[in-house]
Parts: structure tokens; C-alpha cells; sequence
């Protein structure tokens, strides 16, 4: 366990990045370290070695306290009675889950767990949001990847699922993508919100990885006369204008119609449930 944690940090931090008024900012601001979503705050939780997500330690008031007895505290869900979510782009963003479920009139009570994921990385979706960024799609690559885990209770994931329209919630087959959080004891089971619209490829036809969306999109823009005519030459240009449903729409169409995107079978055909 980490000998030293960083103050809780307020929601008032964790919004200063908000892709919803700012896109350029997307994914929002993500947090350094393991916590708790807490109503309006971020509370530090540092893992145990070789110990579940229940017994790492919150940071609470000054003192070091079982996650699993704090969430009792709160009257919040157990974690026997939470689903872990890995994260691949802003639903990693505590601003971005504390509006979610804010809007949906539940209590944002929600550890985010680092964790270790084999196989799996977050690449880009081949569409754009209604808001102007290009967002995240996980993507299936060789290696780890280093990625957030929410673990929300059943009110919360079917909250989250009507968030996600674009994205099809899929079960990661343990054996081919084991997730591990910092404490090395790996999860039985982790959905993922794979993209219903395929992902962007670079110019060798590789799966683009996240970035940051000034580059992101400077990056597209510059690989397409017509998706700059479109959109304008720079990436505050594109974010003006793909508001507009239908320059959106037509800048979807050319990514495929110029070979910027392809479809993701071998993430669309995971599992939809748990065997039984």
C-alpha cells in the first residue's frame, strides 16, 4: 500500500476540463490515482498487495479506512453488489460520471480503480460527438494497457448503459484480456463499452490510439483536402462546425468513404452476459 496519500480533491478541480463546454479538452480530467467518487469529491484510495478492491484503504478525514467499510458508511452499494466497467474515455473523468448519474437522480457513488488490461487500449471512434470531440472506442492490440475500472451498482449501470448510445456494453473474456488493478488480483469479470461505429486507423491501417484531441483532430485534418474543406482547416474550426448535425454526419461518412475507419468484429462479438 502507498505509504502517503494526496488530499481528497473537490469536484470543483475535476471540472476545470469539461468536454461537453470545452471539447478540445475530451476526455476531461482523469484522476492520478485510485479513488472514490464521493458526491462532489474525489477521495485517494491506495491498493493493498494482493488484497480485493474491498480492502484497500480510503483516505477519510486524515485517517486510512477498509474501502468496503467506508461504502457501508455511505449506505452505498457493497462491492460484492457492484459491476466493474473499464474505462477507455471520459466515463473515466469523475466531472463527466458525477453528471451521469447526477442527471439521472442517483447518488455518484463510484470507486475508479487502476488496473492493468491486457489486449485492450483506447483507440478512437469512428464518430464524433454531438458536442464536437471525436471520442474514445477501446481497441484490441497486443500488450498492457494501463486503464480505469468503475464499479457501479445495477441502478448505476443501466443509468450509464442510457449515456452510451453508441457504444454496445460487452463482457471481456477473462482468458484472452485478464484485468488487473495495482493490488495484482485479477478480476473474474469486466464488461467493456465496445463502438458501435468501428474505429479510425492511421495511415498503415492500424487503430489510431487516444490522444489529445487538439493533435487528434489536427492529425485528421490533415490526412484529407475535403474533410478540411468540410470542417476548416484547424481544430477549433472542426469543433464549430460538427456541431451542426449534418456537417457532422457528412464528416462520419468520409472517414469511411476515404478508408479512415473499419469495423471492430472481434470486439462486437464478445459476449452480451455472463455464462451462467
Amino acid at each position: 500500500m502507498s505509504e502517503a496519500l494526496p488530499r481528497p480533491a473537490t469536484l470543483t478541480d475535476l471540472f476545470v476540463d469539461d468536454p461537453m463546454a470545452a471539447p478540445l479538452t475530451y476526455p476531461g480530467r482523469l484522476p492520478r490515482t485510485s479513488g472514490l467518487l464521493q458526491d462532489d469529491s474525489f477521495v485517494p484510495v491506495a491498493d493493498v498487495a494482493g488484497a480485493p478492491v474491498e480492502e484497500w484503504q480510503a483516505h477519510v478525514g486524515g485517517q486510512a479506512v477498509r474501502l468496503g467499510d467506508h461504502l457501508e458508511a455511505l449506505g452505498a452499494a457493497p462491492m460484492s453488489a457492484r459491476h466493474a466497467v473499464l474505462a477507455v474515455g471520459s466515463n473515466a473523468a469523475p466531472s463527466q460520471l458525477y453528471r451521469k448519474f447526477f442527471e439521472s437522480a442517483l447518488r455518484p457513488v463510484v470507486p475508479l480503480t487502476q488496473a492493468t488490461v491486457q489486449g485492450i487500449a483506447a483507440g478512437v471512434s469512428a464518430h464524433i460527438n454531438r458536442h464536437g470531440y471525436v471520442p474514445a472506442a477501446p481497441i484490441a492490440v497486443p500488450g498492457p494497457s494501463r486503464l480505469f475500472v468503475l464499479w457501479v451498482d445495477q441502478a448505476q449501470l443501466v443509468a450509464l448503459d442510457v449515456t452510451e448510445p453508441n457504444y454496445y456494453r460487452r463482457l471481456l473474456p477473462t482468458e484472452r484480456h485478464p484485468v488487473t488493478p495495482a493490488s495484482g488480483v485479477a478480476l473474474p469479470t469486466c464488461w467493456v463499452y465496445v463502438g458501435r461505429h468501428g474505429c479510425l486507423t492511421d495511415r498503415t491501417g492500424e487503430a489510431m490510439r487516444l490522444e489529445a484531441q487538439p493533435r487528434l483532430i489536427a492529425r485528421l485534418l490533415s490526412r484529407s483536402a475535403e474533410l478540411r474543406k468540410l470542417c476548416g482547416p484547424t481544430p477549433e474550426t472542426f469543433v464549430a462546425r460538427v456541431r451542426e448535425p449534418l456537417v457532422r454526419e457528412a464528416a462520419c461518412h468520409l472517414f469511411r468513404s476515404l478508408g479512415l475507419a473499419r469495423e471492430q468484429p472481434e470486439l462486437l462479438g464478445l459476449p452480451t452476459r455472463t455464462a451462467c
